[in-house]
C-alpha cells in the first residue's frame, strides 16, 4: 500500500518537475502541452521523437529540456557520412598498453539529442536500436551499460525528404512517443519577439534541477499505481489498432507498455499515485500514432493515423469511476489497490 510519506515524497520531487517546466517554457511560447508530453517521456524513462516542419522550435525544445538538467548532454547532428561507430563508439588498439581501449561514442550522455535523425543511412541508424531499447551497447562482445536518467530526443523534418532515409518501423517503435510543435499563436509569436528579439532564448537558461532528482522522480513513476481496469482499457486501445480496417500495421505490445509508463508518469505529475483512464486516453495519439501504417485506400481518402486514434478512443469504452474499480489512493481515503504494479 501507497503510504502518506511515500506520497509526500511524490509531492516533494513534482515540485522538481514543475521547475524544469517552467524553464522549458520560458523558451518554448505558447506550447505547455508539448513542454508537458516531453517531461513526460523522461519521468516514463522513454524517448521522443519531435516531428515537424523546419523553424519551429524542435531542437530548441531538446536543448532547453537538455540545459534545464544538470546532466551530461551531447548532440548528433545526423548525416549522410555519419558512421554507426561515430555514435556507439569504438574500440582502438592502443600500442604502447598491447590492448584496444574503448573510445565511447556520442551515445554515452544521459541526454542525446539526436537532429534530424532521418538524414543519416539506415546502417547507422540502426546503431540506436539497442540503446533505445535496452539502454547498452555492446561493441567487439562487450556490453557497456549507458548513463542514469537515459533520454534520447531525436528530431526530423517530414516535409523535406530529398536526401532522407525514412525510419524503420522497428525504430519508430523505440520512441515512446512522438510529437509536433506546430506554429505559435500570433500572441505567442509576439512576445518571443519581445522577449528574445535580440539573443538566443538559451543563453540565459540555467539547471534548476539535478539528475540524481531526475532519477528519484523516475523511481516514484515506477510505484504508481494501476488498476486493472485502466490496464485493461490500455490494451483495448492498442488492441483495436490491430483490427482496424484502416490500417496494415497496428501498434506492437511496446507501444502497450509504453502507453501505460507514459499515464504513471502523467499521474505523477498531476501529484496523483495512481493512473486514470484519462491518463491513458490523453496520451493515445502522442503514443500510438506513429507506429501506426495506414492502408493505401486510407491513404487515398487522406485518413491520418491520428484519426484513426481518435476513432478508437471514441469507439472504447471508458472504465467506470474509482468507486467501481479502485484507480488508486485518494489524499485521506482507504487505499482500493493494495499493491502497487510495475511495468
Amino acid at each position: 500500500m501507497t503510504t502518506y510519506d511515500e506520497r509526500a515524497s511524490l509531492t516533494d520531487l513534482t515540485a522538481t518537475v514543475e521547475r524544469v517546466r517552467s524553464s522549458v517554457e520560458g523558451v518554448i511560447e505558447g506550447k505547455p502541452e508539448v513542454v508537458r508530453l516531453s517531461l513526460t517521456v523522461l519521468l516514463a524513462e522513454g524517448h521522443l521523437l519531435i516531428e515537424d516542419v523546419p523553424g519551429v522550435g524542435k531542437t530548441m525544445l531538446a536543448k532547453a529540456l537538455a540545459k534545464s538538467i544538470d546532466c551530461s548532454v551531447r548532440r548528433i547532428q545526423f548525416t549522410p557520412d555519419l558512421l554507426p561507430s561515430d555514435i556507439t563508439g569504438v574500440s582502438i588498439w592502443d600500442q604502447q598498453r598491447r590492448e584496444f581501449e574503448f573510445k565511447p561514442g556520442a551515445i554515452f550522455s544521459q541526454i542525446v539529442i539526436g537532429d534530424e535523425i532521418n538524414r543519416a543511412s539506415p546502417k547507422t541508424q540502426s546503431a540506436l536500436l539497442e540503446s533505445l531499447e535496452e539502454r547498452q551497447v555492446t561493441i567487439d562482445g562487450t556490453t557497456y551499460e549507458l548513463p542514469s536518467p537515459f533520454m534520447v530526443v531525436a528530431t526530423q523534418n517530414p516535409v523535406e525528404m530529398e536526401g532522407t532515409y525514412p525510419l524503420p518501423e522497428a525504430q519508430r517503435d523505440r520512441f515512446m512517443a512522438r510529437v509536433s510543435i506546430g506554429y505559435p499563436s500570433p500572441e505567442a509569436e509576439l512576445q518571443m519577439l519581445d522577449v528574445h528579439g535580440g539573443v538566443s532564448p538559451l543563453d540565459d537558461l540555467q539547471p534548476v534541477a539535478h539528475a540524481h532528482e531526475i532519477v528519484k522522480l523516475i523511481d516514484a513513476v515506477r510505484g504508481v499505481h494501476v488498476a486493472d481496469s485502466v490496464r485493461r482499457y490500455a490494451v483495448d486501445l492498442v488492441s483495436a489498432t490491430r483490427t482496424h480496417p484502416d490500417l496494415r500495421l497496428g501498434a506492437s505490445p511496446r507501444a502497450t507498455l509504453h502507453l501505460v509508463r507514459a499515464a504513471k508518469a502523467t499521474a505523477a505529475l498531476s501529484g496523483r499515485d495512481y493512473a486514470l483512464p484519462d491518463d491513458v486516453q490523453n496520451l493515445a495519439v502522442a503514443v500510438l500514432a506513429h507506429r501506426l501504417l495506414p492502408t493505401a485506400q486510407a491513404q487515398l481518402n487522406r485518413r491520418t493515423a491520428e484519426q484513426v486514434v481518435e476513432e478508437i478512443i471514441q469507439r472504447t469504452s471508458v472504465p467506470a469511476g474509482p468507486q467501481q474499480h479502485g484507480y488508486g489512493l485518494g489524499h485521506g481515503t482507504q487505499a482500493y489497490g493494495q499493491q502497487s504494479r510495475r511495468l
